[in-house]
């Protein structure tokens, strides 16, 4: 800042130089005596200038839409614990139930340099008569070295879709594994610390790593000291000529959970809660290739992104009588409960390709299917239905959008995420963005 304020004095003083020379020539001593009253304003407008620097950047994103799809009760995905827990009134996945008009998402984006040393951002999801804490850090400037620090708040560096806000989705929702993987949200954050590190190489490579609460599914807030889940990350890019770029990484999330709860159905079909306690492992791996020509995605641009997981989970689950009936699991009613070993392994994927063919229009197309694997439920496998499936759903969208801060987008798909049920989707949605919005990751 101190450079740039000399550069720009030593500017205005040449400059009132010269004009000095040309008014000596052809104007009267008296009115060249005054030109110098000019210079006088500059400290304090440069002033002025620096102090704005630190003011905040603020933005809110409305978001919404008109959805039409099948009244599904308990709406899910088969094969796959939901991360609703065992609330099943108002449906397994709260946030893909909605029909028709709706305030799907906005978002209150604070943030500015806090000195020369540090930068930090909250940002705060605005839902009917409730505000919650999306993401609250603070982040190092001056470390050097290629050397980054974050703390608070914060959406994990996993995977490629994660950081992502649903504002900056190609498509109205999040694909299936990531339903799967985190639930309602689709995206994975915590309080914590995240450590990252840029190699100094002629290729981006960056390498990253976690440690914190680890509350939120699939583990669950444990109240205790030290932390409760690590991740760790690496990345690898480049440019492939002037038109073509590209990102490729591999990602590792190891949390835990201490009676996470989850809604099942009896052999008979009367109730039941299982309750999960032990160790939550998942492996991402991401790809995404950009193409624009000679680099300029103003008029055209095609973007191909792809990732998949695998989870593994190992430990106990309960079962137990979730209405006071009786089921398999507590027959006469009387608090009793069968626990025996519980180990999964799921998988998923899905693809998509994004192609902007004139600077306003966009259009993709959407695959994605999951696989509910191997589980084994030990002595719980006689008492519980277990359901074997690999759900599946086909997406295509076109959007419009008159700048970087409005978007319109209309969205069909095939949704095939529950077992025996094909439901047809259409979605309209707008997105705007009002206020200062920094520029978005790779």
């Amino acid at each position: 800042m101190k450079k740039t304020y000399e550069q720009r004095i030593a500017s205005l003083e040449k400059k009132l130089a010269e004009a000095e020379d040309q008014a000596k020539s052809a104007k009267p001593a008296a009115e060249v005596k005054a030109a110098p009253a000019t210079v006088a304003v500059t400290p304090a407008a440069s002033a002025s200038a620096r102090a704005s620097g630190f003011n905040p950047e603020v933005s809110l994103i409305l978001q919404g839409q008109y959805k039409n799809m099948k009244d599904v009760a308990e709406r899910g995905i088969t094969g796959f614990v939901p991360a609703g827990g065992h609330d099943h009134a108002a449906g397994a996945i709260e946030g893909i139930n909605k029909r028709g008009f709706s305030v799907e998402h906005t978002e209150l984006v604070l943030a500015a340099n806090i000195d020369p040393y540090w930068r930090g951002q909250a940002i705060l999801a605005l839902a009917d008569g409730e505000v919650e804490v999306e993401e609250a850090w603070f982040q190092s400037l001056a470390i050097g070295h290629g050397v980054g620090l974050k703390g608070g708040r914060m959406r994990s560096g996993i995977g490629y879709l994660n950081e992502q806000h649903p504002h900056m989705w190609d498509f109205a929702d999040a694909p299936l594994m990531y339903r799967a993987m985190f639930g309602e949200h689709a995206s994975y954050a915590q309080d914590g610390l995240q450590l990252k590190w840029l190699a100094p190489t002629p290729v981006f490579l960056e390498f990253g790593a976690e440690v914190g609460r680890g509350a939120n599914f699939p583990g669950t807030d444990r109240n205790k000291n030290g932390a409760g889940a690590g991740a760790i990350f690496a990345h690898i890019g480049g440019d492939i000529g002037a038109s073509n770029a590209w990102r490729a990484g591999v990602s590792y999330l190891k949390t835990k959970a201490s009676e996470r709860g989850a809604h099942f159905e009896d052999i008979n079909g009367a109730e039941a809660l299982g309750a999960f306690t032990g160790d939550s492992a998942t492996w991402l791996a991401d790809f995404v290739w950009k193409w624009a020509p000679n680099g300029n995605p103003k008029y055209q641009n095609f973007k191909f992104q792809t990732e998949y997981f695998q989870r593994r989970e190992k430990g106990d689950l309960t079962c137990s009588d979730d209405e006071g009936v009786g089921n398999t699991c507590d027959p006469l009613a009387d608090g009793s409960s069968v626990t025996s070993g519980y180990k999964t392994r799921q998988s998923g994927w899905y693809a998509q390709g994004v192609y902007q063919f004139t600077p306003q229009w966009r259009a993709g197309l959407r695959y994605e299917q999951l696989d509910s694997g191997t589980r084994d439920f030990g002595a719980n496998a006689a008492n519980l239905v277990v359901d074997s499936y690999r759900p599946k759903k086909a997406s295509a969208m076109v959007d419009y959008s008159w700048s970087e801060f409005s978007r319109v987008r209309l969205q069909i798909a095939q949704d095939k995420s529950m077992f025996g049920i094909t439901d047809n989707q259409l979605t309209l949605q707008y997105v705007m963005s009002l206020g200062a919005h920094g520029a978005h990751k790779f």
